[in-house]
């Protein structure tokens, strides 16, 4: 188990969800402390596997795609994993998970547009091992929030 962060971990954290290129200097300037120091420190959060990656956060209705589309799946118990194998193959399926409940997939889904949705969601129900599929289209996003919740970054990870 990680020791717990810092109030200066959780500044690195939230300045780097805030904004993914924030230099370390601007990170230093901000919490007082040099940019080596900052360097060092979000080196082993790196390592400690509190920081993953820094990516990029793409406006997909600019690319030409619709609206996320979520697709409930659920796959006989005994081919679950030939499933999973095949959907994480496929060029639309940008999210995968598995999950409990009714379904025991999740998948979100980009396409370019409504009809290419509908093929590939009907390709998806004639795969084999798929017994059940429902389908969530987004119609607008509310909230996509870069931050975690204040509270999370004073409990022990």
């Amino acid at each position: 188990m990680l020791e717990s962060l810092d109030k200066i971990d959780n500044k690195i954290i939230s300045m780097l969800l805030e904004d993914g290129r924030a230099s370390f200097s601007t990170i230093a300037a901000e919490v007082k402390l040099t940019d080596v120091a900052i360097k060092k420190r979000f080196e082993r959060l790196k390592r400690k596997g509190v920081i993953n990656a820094i990516s990029a956060d793409l406006n997909l209705r600019t690319l030409g795609y619709e609206n996320p589309i979520f697709v409930q799946i659920r796959s006989e118990l005994s081919k679950n994993r030939d499933v999973i194998k095949k959907l994480k193959e496929l060029d639309y399926v940008l999210d995968l998970n598995q999950v409990l409940g009714e379904y025991n997939i999740l998948a979100k889904l980009v396409v370019p547009d409504l009809d290419s949705a509908e093929k590939f969601v009907d390709s998806l129900s004639k795969m084999d091992g798929v017994l059940d599929i429902k389908t969530l289209v987004v119609i607008s996003e509310v909230k996509k929030s870069k931050a975690l919740p204040s509270f999370s970054l004073q409990k022990r990870l």
